[in-house]
C-alpha cells in the first residue's frame, strides 16, 4: 500500500484532532472535518489500512485511533509547514534590557515555556573546540604572578601562580614571548609532550612556570566547556495525562532537576552535524531514556565566535508542533541576534 492523497488527509485530520482533544477519532470525526465526501464505511477502510502500516493504533476495541510514533513523524516530516509570523511578544521579553546573559536565559526559557504550555531548556553558550587565543603574564608581588588567558569567544580566565622569586619585567616579558608564540591558536589536544619539553627547556628556571599555564590553559578550556542549563515550565508536564501518571511524571521532573541527561542531550546537539536546524525526537527516538513517552524538539542558537547553545521543549507526543517549531525558530533567531545587540 501507498500513501496516496487521500490516506494523507486522513491522517493529518486524525493527528490534529488528537492533538487538539487527547481523544481517539473515530471515522464520524473525520467526515466532519475533512473535504473529502466519503462515507463513514470508506474512511473506516482507510483506516483500517492507515493502521496496517503502522501510521496510527487502536488502543481499545470499539475505540477510535491515535497516531503511531511513525504516524507523528510522517506528520512533522511531511505535513508540518514551517510559520513565518515572529512571535512579537517572545522578542520584547527576550530583548528586555538586561546586563547578564543568565538572566536573558532565565526569561527566555519561561517566554518559551509560557508561548508553548510545555517544558522549555536552554543552554548557555558555550565554546567548542576551544583554542587559546592569548597568554599574559604580570606580577602581583613578589611570590605571585597572574596569568590572564583569554580562549576562543574571548572568554577571560584568571589564575594566579606560585613562584619561588620575584621576577623581573624582562623575564616576565620573555615567558610572555615564549608561550604566545608556541600556543597561541593552539587546542589543547594540539599541545603535545614535545611541544612542552621544549617550552620548558628555553625557560630554564622558570620550567615550573610553563607546567603551571599548561594546567591553567587546560582548566580554563573545561571550566568553559560545563555546561549550564535552564529549564522552566516543570509543572507543565501535569497538564498532560498521559505523562503526568506518578512513575512517568517523577522520572521526567527527576532529569528535569539533575539536568544529567539533558546535558547528554545538549553535547549531542551541538555536537551534531546538522546543528543549526530544528531537531524532533518522538517517543523512541529520544536520546534520554527517561522520556520514551515525550517528544523533544530542540534548536541550536549562535552568538558568533563559535559560540553555541541549545534551546528546546519537553512536552507530550500530541504536542503541537508547528506551534513549537515556529516558537524555537522566533527564540533561535532572537539569540541569534543577540551577541551582535550586545
Amino acid at each position: 500500500m501507498q500513501m496516496d492523497d487521500r490516506k494523507i488527509k486522513i491522517l493529518e485530520t486524525v493527528i490534529r484532532n488528537y492533538l487538539e482533544t487527547g481523544e481517539p477519532v473515530g471515522s464520524r470525526t473525520i467526515s466532519k472535518y475533512t473535504d473529502l465526501n466519503l462515507s463513514s464505511a470508506t474512511i473506516r477502510n482507510e483506516m483500517a489500512d492507515l493502521e496496517e502500516m503502522g501510521y496510527i493504533t487502536q488502543p481499545h476495541t470499539s475505540a477510535g485511533r491515535i497516531p503511531s510514533d511513525l504516524g507523528y513523524r510522517f506528520y512533522v516530516d511531511n505535513m508540518m509547514k514551517e510559520k513565518t509570523k515572529e512571535v512579537e511578544e517572545l522578542k520584547v521579553d527576550l530583548l528586555e534590557k538586561q546586563d547578564r546573559m543568565d538572566q536573558i536565559l532565565k526569561q527566555a526559557a519561561r517566554v518559551l515555556a509560557d508561548q508553548t504550555n510545555y517544558t522549555s531548556l536552554i543552554s548557555a553558550p558555550a565554546v567548542h573546540r576551544n583554542k587559546l587565543k592569548f597568554i599574559q603574564l604580570s606580577r602581583v608581588d613578589a611570590g605571585q604572578i597572574l596569568a590572564v588567558i583569554v580562549i576562543d569567544g574571548n572568554v577571560i580566565r584568571n589564575r594566579i601562580l606560585q613562584v619561588d622569586a620575584d621576577m623581573d619585567d624582562e623575564t616576565l616579558l620573555k615567558l610572555n614571548l615564549l608561550l604566545n608564540t608556541h600556543l597561541n591558536g593552539l587546542s589543547i589536544g594540539e599541545i603535545n609532550l614535545g611541544m612542552i619539553a621544549a617550552m620548558k627547556e628555553k625557560a630554564g628556571v622558570h620550567s615550573q612556570i610553563v607546567s603551571d599555564v599548561i594546567d591553567a590553559v587546560a582548566d580554563a578550556i573545561k571550566q568553559d566547556e560545563d555546561l549550564e542549563i535552564y529549564t522552566s515550565g516543570t509543572n507543565n508536564i501535569f497538564r498532560y495525562p498521559e505523562l503526568a501518571d506518578g512513575k512517568n511524571a517523577s522520572e521526567i521532573i527527576t532529569a528535569l532537576e539533575e539536568k544529567q541527561e539533558l546535558t547528554e542531550l545538549v553535547q549531542s546537539t551541538l555536537q551534531s552535524e546538522n546543528n543549526t536546524g530544528i531537531q524532533v525526537y518522538i517517543g523512541n527516538e529520544s536520546p534520554l531514556s527517561t522520556m520514551k513517552d515525550c517528544s523533544v524538539v530542540t534548536a541550536t542558537y549562535e552568538l558568533g565566535d563559535g559560540m553555541r547553545g541549545t534551546i528546546g521543549v519537553v512536552g507530550p507526543k500530541r504536542m503541537d508542533y508547528e506551534k513549537v517549531v515556529s516558537t524555537l525558530q522566533t527564540l533561535k533567531k532572537e539569540m541569534d541576534k543577540l551577541y551582535r545587540k550586545e
